[in-house]
């Protein structure tokens, strides 16, 4: 009884398919990573101990 019906333009919904291809498109090319945890502190861990610096010496 209470529901609301909101309007959505035409032009409105165009664009929103479009810009979902486009982000299809583009995971396709570029595929989102997956966040790992462990990964990253790795990283982090190496630059801050110094290991992925070569030696200078």
């Amino acid at each position: 009884m209470g529901e609301v019906i909101q309007f959505v333009s035409r032009s409105e919904r165009e664009r929103l398919r479009l810009i979902k291809e486009a982000r299809a498109i583009y995971d396709s090319i570029f595929p989102p990573e997956p966040v790992n945890e462990e990964q990253g502190n790795a990283t982090i861990s190496r630059a801050v101990s110094g290991g992925d610096v070569g030696n200078l010496s």
